[in-house]
């Protein structure tokens, strides 16, 4: 038993160490900044995991930490996006973002109460689409295959931590259907994408095998979630989700780099 605690605390403290990385330079180019506005989604739905997470007591302190990390990470990409399109349709979605965003802001900065999950996740529905709205119109613009599937990639970084959130909170006691059926559809969800990522003809060697990485890392998150004896394990759930959203990351800078290429290809 001492053992398989060692071994759960080396994983999270790898995985602290990992998040970090997901921070990246200032937008260069419209590739980079589908991969950004796509990791607003994704942030959307971590900090609803980690607010969760404090609620029912795992890791309270680290994920303390790492809501503090995601809000702090979703102003400052917010920010820069804005930079990176100061006019047009996509900073009109921008500035709803922002709208949405400032009463979500609220509730993460005050105590966590059980009491306010329920908005909590309501506030981070509408943040994730007006974000993911912004991810299509970066989309759209870039008129390449590469430009789709970093949207594609990066959204299963967002399917990580939705699975993770719903998760977590049907652990803190909210068992309505509709958790339990969002739950259900994000992995389905995560489940096409993978495979309609792993059949494109665009993959390098390099991206396949982080691909069959993520296949092995899904199937090992999806069978956490699958508990029949009504007891949730809520630790290794959050600690599946979080490796599957590094390994996602990674695969979404590949992809941000083939569509770098095929940008200035085109030109």
């Amino acid at each position: 038993m001492q053992k398989w605690f060692k071994v759960i605390s080396v994983t999270i403290i790898m995985l602290v160490i990992s998040m970090p990385h997901i921070v990246s330079a200032n937008i260069d180019s419209l590739s980079s900044a589908i991969n950004k506005a796509g990791r607003q989604r994704m942030l959307s739905q971590r900090m609803v995991a980690t607010y969760s997470q404090q609620g029912i007591g795992i890791q309270s302190r680290k994920s303390k930490a790492q809501l503090k990390e995601a809000i702090s990470l979703f102003e400052k990409q917010l920010s820069e996006l804005k930079i990176y399109r100061p006019k047009g349709e996509v900073k009109k979605q921008l500035d709803l973002v922002s709208e949405l965003w400032r009463p979500m802001k609220l509730i993460l900065n005050s105590p966590v109460k059980r009491s306010n999950a329920i908005e909590l996740r309501s506030q981070a529905e509408e943040v994730l689409k007006a974000s993911h709205r912004a991810v299509l119109l970066l989309e759209k613009e870039s008129k390449t295959k590469a430009g789709y599937l970093v949207n594609i990639s990066g959204r299963q970084r967002m399917l990580s931590q939705r699975i993770s959130n719903l998760y977590m909170l049907q652990s803190w006691g909210f068992n309505e259907n509709e958790y339990i059926a969002d739950h259900s559809r994000a992995v389905a969800d995560f489940r096409k994408a993978l495979q309609e990522l792993i059949g494109s003809p665009t993959n390098t060697s390099e991206i396949n095998k982080k691909l069959n990485k993520a296949r092995k890392q899904f199937s090992i998150l999806e069978k956490s979630t699958q508990q029949s004896d009504g007891e949730f394990i809520p630790l290794m759930v959050k600690i599946s989700a979080d490796k599957l959203l590094v390994i996602m990351n990674d695969i979404t800078q590949s992809y941000e780099d083939l569509a770098r290429k095929e940008m200035i290809s085109l030109r």
